[in-house]
Parts: C-alpha cells; sequence; structure tokens
C-alpha cells in the first residue's frame, strides 16, 4: 500500500511558531511532501498566514486581522509566543509561494471562514497563484462548501479539498462536484474507519487533519489515507517507516 504523503500543519510547527518562515523552511528541510497554511485577507486585502481570527494567540498584538491593514499586523512579532520561538515576522501568502517554488513539495491553502470580506479571499487566491504561475503544486482548501465552489469558479484547473468536521452528509462518501478530496479529521476515522474506503469508492482520495499520534498514524497508513496532515512532519515519518518495517 503506498504511503501517506506527509504535510507539515502551518508549518513543522511543533518545532516552530506556526506560519513563520522558520516554520516551514524546516518542514522542507525534514522532508515533508506538502505544506499547509491558513490565510486570511488584511483590512487593506493583502493575504496573510494567521489561522485566528484575532492576534491574540500567535502574536504580541491584538485585534482582528480582518480590520487591521497590512502595515498594521507587520507592527507585530509573530514567534516569541512559542516555546521554541524567536522573534519573527508576519508571513505573506507571497512569501510562501516564494518558497514553494522550483521545490516538488504541495502547498495546501486553507481559506478561513467565516469573515467579512465573504469570499473576497478566494479571488485573490487565484489572482496569486496566476501572477505567480502555480497551479499543479497548489491544493485549496475549506471547511466552507461554498468558499470552495467560488475558488473553482475563478480557478477551475487548481485541485480542491472539502474539509470535514463531521461527515453529515457526505457519509456515504460522495462530495459535491466542485471537490476533488475528501478532508475528514483524524477523529472522524477513528469513528468510521470505512469511510475512506468509501469516499475512494465515490471517486475521491482522503486528506486527513491533524494526525501526530503513533496510533493516528498507523489507522491513517492502514485505511490508505493519500494526504496526512501533521504538526511533526519528521517525527510522524518516522513513525510511518516504523509502521512499514513492520
Amino acid at each position: 500500500m503506498q504511503q501517506p504523503a506527509v504535510v507539515a500543519h502551518r508549518g513543522a510547527s511543533t518545532d516552530r511558531p506556526e506560519h513563520t518562515i522558520g516554520a516551514y523552511e524546516l518542514a522542507l528541510k525534514e522532508g515533508a511532501d506538502g505544506l499547509e497554511c491558513d490565510i486570511r485577507l488584511s483590512k487593506d486585502g493583502e493575504i496573510v498566514c494567521v489561522h485566528d481570527r484575532t492576534l491574540t494567540r500567535t502574536s504580541n498584538g491584538r485585534g482582528t486581522v480582518s480590520a487591521l491593514t497590512l502595515e498594521e499586523l507587520q507592527r507585530h512579532d509573530y514567534g516569541s509566543w512559542h516555546r521554541h520561538g524567536q522573534p519573527a515576522e508576519l508571513l505573506l501568502l507571497d512569501q510562501l509561494l516564494d518558497l514553494v517554488k522550483g521545490t516538488n513539495v504541495t502547498l495546501f491553502v486553507e481559506t478561513k471562514h467565516p469573515v467579512r470580506y465573504r469570499n473576497e479571499v478566494e479571488r485573490k487566491l487565484a489572482e496569486a497563484l496566476k501572477r505567480h504561475n502555480l497551479g499543479t503544486q497548489i491544493v485549496m482548501m475549506s471547511f466552507s462548501p461554498t468558499a470552495v465552489e467560488a475558488f473553482r469558479g475563478h480557478a477551475p484547473d487548481i485541485r480542491t479539498v472539502l474539509l470535514l468536521d463531521r461527515l453529515g452528509r457526505y457519509r456515504s462518501g460522495a462530495l459535491p462536484q466542485f471537490a476533488d478530496y475528501t478532508g475528514p479529521g483524524v477523529h472522524l476515522l477513528r469513528n468510521d474507519p470505512g469511510y475512506v474506503d468509501r469516499a475512494r469508492r465515490a471517486g475521491h482520495e482522503t486528506y486527513v487533519w491533524t494526525v501526530d499520534s503513533a496510533e493516528d498514524v498507523a489507522l491513517c497508513r492502514d485505511l490508505g489515507v493519500r494526504y496526512l496532515a501533521t504538526n511533526a512532519p519528521a517525527n510522524t515519518r518516522r513513525l510511518l517507516t516504523a509502521n512499514l518495517a513492520t
């Protein structure tokens, strides 16, 4: 059975502050097959890599990302909060796109919702990918079906993932036509391991988040998961190799 591709969730975010250039550089050094990031729009329409709607958890600043200009966002330190962190600048999507150019890694870009600018972030993402001449290396993702559908309208040739925190109406494995891959949380596979096979029979490979423990890594490998998002790519690779040996 093919090993899952290891995707560094927000970079190598166990060992470096998430969404910093250092986290992604470490993930590449550790041999990650893919990188994952979350994007939001600043008040003046710039695409920034920040997971939360506010700055409180991952910076020394405060406020809502969408209510602050890029200049205001860049005043803060995005690294020192982490136990292995040092001062770090806000990461722009353009910087991350430049980092993956010339590599063979896949970048999974998640658009966050709900947001005040609705599907403007999907339009701007499509524009950025066209500007950087990146297509086959990129996969767009969201928990919002509306967002995935909107992006497909702007960039029909770029692959998409519909992220799921519950199976609900997608329990059969079928997805809307605008979604290429299914994206369940690993907790869903613990409760319903047969979902991966049902999705595959419906034509959809699986991207699973967020997989760090030995038990979850083994589960995903045994089920034939295609992409495995992890905070610790080097350790997850070791676990996969150990599982393969046994």
